[in-house]
C-alpha cells in the first residue's frame, strides 16, 4: 500500500510535469526571469490557463473549421489543394495596399518589433521604453502602451477615398500582428481593439468602407510569431514573466530559430504545441467567418513544420467558406508554408528577374526602416515605387504596398503624397497595368533587378533604354522606364527580327496624349519619336496595335 502511494505520484509527475511545478509562494517575485527556470511545457500550460475562459467559444471555431473543411470542393489534402485557382481579379488587380497599424505605433521608435525588442537590454527599443514609459518600474510592459493606442482621428471612409484614388484595387490591413493584441473583434481574447483602447472594431469599419469604395478586402493573420515574440521578456526581470498576463504575451517560448537566416525554418526548434496551433486555427476561423476576407495574408512562420496540419485544415476551411459565399478566396503565403499551387506565392521586399508562370506577388513597404509607422522614417519615392509596380507586373506579379499610419489613426503627409502620385500616373497609363498579362518577354535594357525576396531595393536607376511589356489580347505595351533627353527610342524586342515578328504593327499611341508618334518598325528595332510636348513622368506607355502574325 505504501508502495502505490510513492508510485502513483512519481507516475504523474513523469506524464504531467506542470502539476507537480514548484507553486510561487506568497513572497515569489512574479516578474522573475523564467527561462531555464521553467520549462517550455510549464509555460504553455500557464499560456493555455490564461484563455481557457474561451474554451467553449474555441471550440465551436474549430468544430467548424472541421465541418467546413470537409464540405465542398476542397478537402484539407494537397492532393485536393493544388487543384486550386487563383481569382481573375486577383490576377488583373495588379496594386494593393498592405497596412501595419497597432499598439507599436505609439512609441513611434525603432520599427514593429518594437513590442518583442523593448524586453532586451542591447535593443534601442529597450532604452526607449525604460526612458519614456516605464519610470524605472519593472512591472510595466508593453501592456501600458494599450490605453495610449486611442485611434481617435481614424476615419475609415477617408482612408477608404485615398486608397482608390491611388489606383489600388484591394486593401489588406493587419489584424493582429507578432504582438498579440488584436485589432478586431476577438471572442477569444481579452487584449482587443474593442474591448481596450480605441474600443470601437476598427477592422469592420475599414472594412465596410473599401467594399463601399468598390475596392477587395482582405486582411492578415501574423499570429503564428506571437508564439515566441516576447521570448527576450523572460531572460529579465519582466511582467512578461507574470502568469497574470500570459493570455497577451503568449507563451513566449525561447526561439530556437536558424542561425542568421530568421526564415530558415526547417531548422527552427522553437517549442509550439498542439494547442497553440489549435487557437491558432480557431482565430483565424473566426476572422474568416466575421469579415469575410476575399484574401487572407500570413506571414513567414506558418511555415514551422508543426504548423503544417493547422494550416492545411485552414486553407480547406477558407477556399470551401468563400465558395459557400459565392467568391473565390486568396491565400497569400511566403516561403514554403503552402504548396506553391494551392495559393500566391508572396516575396517580401523584392521581385522576380523573370517572368513566372504561376501568379505571385511582392509585399513591400513605402518606408524603408518599419512596416508600422515611426518618426524619422524614410520613404520610397513616387518614381521608384511606379517603376517596381510596371516591373513586377511586367513579370505576372501584383504590388503590395505597406504603410504604417500614426497611433491616432491620421496617415502620414509622405504616404499620402506618394500614394496619389501613383494614382495619377495610373489614372493615365493603368491600360498597360491592370487585367494584362506578360508579353513574350518581360523587357529590355541594361538596368536588372535582383529575384528573390528582401532585395527590391538592389536596383540602380533606370535609363532611356530601359522597357518593360505587358500584352491584353493582341494589343502590347511597352512602357519607356526614363523619358529620352531628345524624344527618341529604339525598342529591340519588337524589331521583325526578334520578338516583334508576331504582331504586324499598325498603329504605335501614346498613353495621355491625342499628338501623334512617329515609328518605324524595322527588322532590329521599333524606332519611336515622342511628340515634343510628351508628358512622361515616372514612365511613359506605346500601345501598339495590329494584326497578330
Amino acid at each position: 500500500m505504501k508502495i502505490r502511494l510513492f508510485l502513483v505520484p512519481a507516475i504523474l509527475s513523469v506524464a504531467f510535469p506542470f502539476l507537480f511545478a514548484q507553486a510561487p509562494t506568497q513572497n515569489s517575485d512574479p516578474l522573475a526571469p523564467t527561462q531555464d527556470v521553467k520549462s517550455a511545457e510549464q509555460i504553455d500550460h500557464e499560456w493555455q490557463q490564461s484563455v481557457s475562459k474561451y474554451d467553449t467559444e474555441r471550440k465551436r471555431l474549430l468544430a467548424e473549421a472541421d465541418r467546413q473543411a470537409n464540405d465542398g470542393p476542397y478537402r484539407p489534402d494537397w492532393a485536393t489543394l493544388i487543384k486550386y485557382q487563383q481569382p481573375q481579379w486577383y490576377k488583373d488587380a495588379k496594386f494593393g495596399i498592405f497596412i501595419h497599424w497597432g499598439v507599436y505605433s505609439v512609441p513611434a521608435a525603432e520599427n514593429e518589433w518594437y513590442p518583442r525588442n523593448m524586453y532586451d537590454p542591447k535593443n534601442g527599443a529597450y532604452k526607449n521604453f525604460k526612458e519614456h514609459y516605464a519610470n524605472g518600474d519593472d512591472a510595466k510592459g508593453y501592456k501600458e502602451l494599450i490605453p495610449l493606442f486611442r485611434a481617435e482621428k481614424f476615419d475609415a471612409t477617408e482612408w477608404a477615398q485615398l486608397f482608390k484614388a491611388s489606383g489600388a484595387q484591394y486593401v489588406v490591413p493587419v489584424a493582429e500582428h507578432h504582438d498579440g493584441f488584436s485589432m478586431y473583434d476577438s471572442h477569444l481574447s481579452d487584449w482587443t481593439v474593442v474591448k481596450m483602447g480605441p474600443k470601437r472594431d476598427t477592422l469592420m469599419e475599414l472594412a465596410t468602407a473599401v467594399r463601399a469604395a468598390g475596392l477587395h478586402f482582405g486582411l492578415s493573420s501574423h499570429r503564428a510569431e506571437h508564439n515566441f515574440f516576447y521570448s527576450y521578456g523572460r531572460t529579465i526581470h519582466s511582467d512578461v514573466n507574470d502568469p497574470k498576463y500570459a493570455s497577451l504575451y503568449g507563451p513566449a517560448h525561447q526561439w530556437f530559430n536558424a542561425p542568421g537566416d530568421a526564415h530558415g525554418l526547417e531548422d527552427d526548434w522553437t517549442y509550439v504545441s498542439d494547442a497553440w496551433t489549435r487557437d491558432w486555427l480557431a482565430r483565424d476561423t473566426e476572422l474568416v467567418e466575421k469579415y469575410k476576407p476575399e484574401i487572407v495574408y500570413f506571414d513567414w512562420w506558418i511555415g514551422h513544420p508543426t504548423f503544417r496540419r493547422a494550416v492545411t485544415e485552414f486553407t480547406a476551411f477558407y477556399y470551401n467558406f468563400a465558395a459557400a459565399n459565392g467568391y473565390t478566396g486568396v491565400i497569400d503565403f511566403k516561403d514554403y508554408s503552402l504548396n506553391w499551387k494551392s495559393g500566391t506565392r508572396d516575396f517580401e521586399r523584392g521581385q522576380q528577374d523573370h517572368i513566372i508562370a504561376d501568379h505571385w506577388q511582392t509585399d513591400t513597404s513605402i518606408s524603408n526602416a518599419s512596416w508600422g509607422y515611426i518618426e524619422h522614417d524614410t520613404f520610397k519615392s513616387p518614381e521608384f515605387l511606379v517603376h517596381q509596380l510596371i516591373d513586377i507586373v511586367s513579370k505576372n506579379g501584383n504590388l503590395l504596398l505597406n504603410f504604417g499610419p500614426r497611433s491616432d489613426g491620421t496617415i502620414p503627409d509622405q504616404v499620402r503624397t506618394t500614394l496619389l502620385e501613383m494614382g495619377a500616373w495610373l489614372k493615365v497609363n493603368g491600360e498597360a497595368i491592370y487585367a494584362t498579362t506578360p508579353w513574350k518577354t518581360f523587357g529590355e535594357g541594361p538596368t536588372q533587378v535582383k529575384g528573390g525576396a528582401f532585395h527590391d531595393t538592389d536596383v540602380k536607376a533606370y535609363t532611356a533604354a530601359d522597357f518593360r511589356f505587358t500584352a491584353k489580347g493582341s494589343t502590347v505595351y511597352a512602357i519607356g522606364m526614363a523619358c529620352p533627353a531628345d524624344g527618341k527610342a529604339s525598342i529591340h524586342a519588337l524589331g521583325t527580327a526578334h520578338e516583334g515578328s508576331s504582331i504586324s504593327i499598325t498603329n504605335v499611341q501614346l498613353l495621355g496624349s491625342a499628338d501623334k508618334v512617329s515609328w518605324t518598325q524595322a527588322a532590329d528595332a521599333l524606332d519611336i519619336t515622342l511628340p515634343s510636348n510628351a508628358a512622361c513622368k515616372y514612365a511613359y506607355t506605346l500601345k501598339l496595335t495590329g494584326a497578330v502574325k
